[in-house]
């Protein structure tokens, strides 16, 4: 028993279980080599098969498909989802996109695109580049500008677009939803780690729709922080898992692996990265389900999920370190799976702010 099952419920427990059975055969690392081989970046049975277990939906309301389960439900799964490297935009379109639509007042947008996130008919991604912008005219509201790394623009039905004022527009953050298949969107993929899909968005001057507005004009900040913080959780989760992952494969590495006469388990620099990880893992741990206990709650929780985000990125790093350590050079080749979790580390401690920035944060909040 790791230290976050005492502190779970039967159903927690149960979902993590049946989450792990059921990707340890479904979804081992061939599957994640043919996902990230492939142009679309996720393998659609999979992720149909996601759907139907009511994955997509695990925090949405009945009424909009979901499940009904809390953020630290989400938080159980991904850390699973994590350790299988799950590839797909769980967490752009389940959490991400999902939260804002669920927190905005559009219950037309609602109706029209949280069944089908939960069903997996639907995929939304988040775009949030400083040079996306909204202003008005005599049509209504026009959307003009670019965005950087939206991931898995290619693919996905909608696009969220969190826009700054054109000068002499409203002073404040505004939301709004756009269809792919509107004319004037022009996407470039762009090279990454791991082949991860992201994209170079373009709008090019397009009129939205009155109702295509999430929250209301100038109101969308509240709305896009606060689902900014659950992904942060989610992502950290997925860094856990990954981790995790990782741990078990140099422990039983080490106990296999014999030089000079004896299991290089024997040697105590080989220990002490064992246990420096098995460390950083249980208190990250304990950060993350603090701070996603505390969003359950309703309760200020931006200190806890800096915390939470710094501490991933350094147990990101332990692990890579660890990993890579221990298993020696095999393991920077393509053909070994450390890579898979090492890349995945390195793209997920820069998604929603690095180390650096979330321990800014951190002693900003310190020194009041």
């Amino acid at each position: 028993m790791c230290i976050r099952d005492s502190s779970l419920t039967e159903e927690q427990q149960i979902l993590s279980r049946t989450a792990r059975e059921f990707l340890e055969a479904e979804c081992p690392t061939t599957v994640v080599r043919e996902a990230e081989n492939s142009e679309k970046g996720y393998l659609p049975d999979l992720w149909k098969k996601m759907a139907n277990l009511g994955w997509l939906g695990v925090s949405l309301p009945e009424n909009y498909g979901g499940t009904g389960g809390s953020l630290t439900d989400q938080t159980v799964l991904f850390e699973e989802i994590g350790r299988a490297l799950v590839p797909g935009p769980m967490l752009t379109s389940s959490v991400l996109a999902a939260q804002i639509l669920l927190d905005s007042r559009n219950e037309t947008q609602k109706q029209n695109l949280l069944p089908g996130i939960a069903n997996g008919d639907l995929i939304v991604t988040l775009a949030r580049g400083e040079r996306l912008e909204t202003s008005s005219d005599d049509t209504g509201i026009v959307l003009s500008g670019e965005s950087l790394f939206v991931p898995f623009a290619g693919v996905a039905s909608h696009i969220i677009c969190a826009t700054r004022p054109a000068v002499g527009a409203w002073p404040d953050t505004t939301l709004v939803v756009v269809d792919t298949d509107a004319d004037k969107i022009f996407k470039t993929r762009l090279e990454s780690i791991a082949n991860y899909p992201q994209y170079l968005v373009e709008f090019d001057d397009i009129s939205i729709p009155s109702n295509a507005v999430l929250g209301g004009i100038a109101e969308g900040r509240p709305s896009l922080d606060a689902a900014l913080q659950r992904a942060m959780v989610i992502q950290c989760a997925e860094t856990l898992g990954r981790a995790q992952k990782v741990l078990e494969m140099v422990v039983q590495y080490a106990g296999d692996r014999v030089q000079f006469g004896r299991p290089i388990a024997t040697f105590q620099a080989v220990q002490h990265r064992c246990a420096d990880l098995k460390v950083a893992v249980d208190s990250c741990r304990m950060l993350v389900y603090q701070a996603a206990w505390r969003l359950d709650q309703d309760m200020p929780a931006h200190n806890e999920v800096s915390m939470a985000k710094a501490k991933a990125g350094i147990l990101s790093r332990t692990a890579t370190e660890a990993g890579h350590s221990i298993f020696a050079g095999i393991s920077f080749t393509v053909e070994h799976d450390m890579q898979l979790y090492s890349s995945r580390a390195k793209i997920s401690e820069a998604n929603f702010g690095d180390t650096g920035y979330h321990l800014d944060q951190i002693s900003i909040a310190v020194e009041r």
